[in-house]
């Protein structure tokens, strides 16, 4: 039982397994979002971290892909890095990003072909156009990375992605398998404000997919987008295998 600071509240939380904590206020805001999100679009499928899969999602045309609390390490700290993620996806990508980061009192939008905002304004991804020194939103760098510059790393990856559509960083990378769930929006709004975004390969992302996992994420300034490929290449191939 962990109690909320600011507001008195106690959270139930516990760990789902592989060290993935899960609270009382993550059901509660995916129970919240698939009725009213199912209001709105009766016909739309649902992926969602909270929910139990439903092959059906997959022959529908359109699907909600949600984490009700991306970052729940940091919500249960009383931190201000993590928030909700909506993402509406059709034929594979997504149309509609929503981040929403009440902590930090940040909305975060984007509709394919039309760019993406933050709190109503325009937003433009990095430009940097050099590899070295690029800023990383990371707790430590590797050995083969130290010449890369970190900066300040929310739990949540959507806000880390986020980051990159702001110019708040230049590069968001993972070696890891992660969910659809966890970057749906967050890879619209970057790839609307003007990043590059693929897997840990270089390779487009899909949604909607039977297995909904991809190895690893690439959000960058497009100039240096090559550039992180090569450089994690040997340990992308080395760690998917894994």
């Amino acid at each position: 039982m962990c109690q909320w600071p600011g507001d008195g509240h106690k959270v139930k939380s516990w760990d789902k397994g592989g060290n993935s904590p899960v609270c009382d206020a993550d059901i509660e805001v995916d129970g919240f979002l698939k009725q009213e999100l199912s209001r709105l679009l009766p016909s739309a499928g649902w992926l969602s971290e909270e929910t139990a899969d439903d092959p059906a999602r997959l022959a529908r045309d359109l699907i909600w892909v949600v984490d009700p609390i991306d970052g729940t390490r940091d919500f249960l700290r009383g931190r201000d890095g993590w928030a909700v993620s909506v993402a509406l996806v059709s034929a594979g990508r997504p149309l509609i990003g929503l981040l929403v980061a009440p902590a930090r009192r940040e909305v975060w939008t984007a509709t394919a072909g039309t760019g993406a905002r933050l709190n109503g304004v325009d937003i433009s991804a990095s430009k940097r156009r050099d590899f070295p020194g690029a800023r990383v939103p990371a707790d430590a760098l590797a050995k083969e990375d130290k010449d890369l510059s970190l900066v300040d790393k929310p739990n949540s990856i959507a806000l880390r992605i986020a980051m990159v559509a702001d110019d708040r960083a230049d590069l968001l990378a993972t070696l890891r398998w992660g969910f659809e769930w966890d970057v749906a929006a967050a890879t619209l709004i970057a790839r609307e404000a003007g990043a590059r975004v693929t897997d840990a390969f270089g390779k487009p992302l899909a949604y909607n997919k039977p297995d909904p996992r991809a190895f690893g994420l690439l959000v960058s300034s497009p100039a240096i987008h090559g550039d992180a490929v090569e450089r994690l290449a040997g340990r992308a191939a080395e760690y998917s295998q894994k």
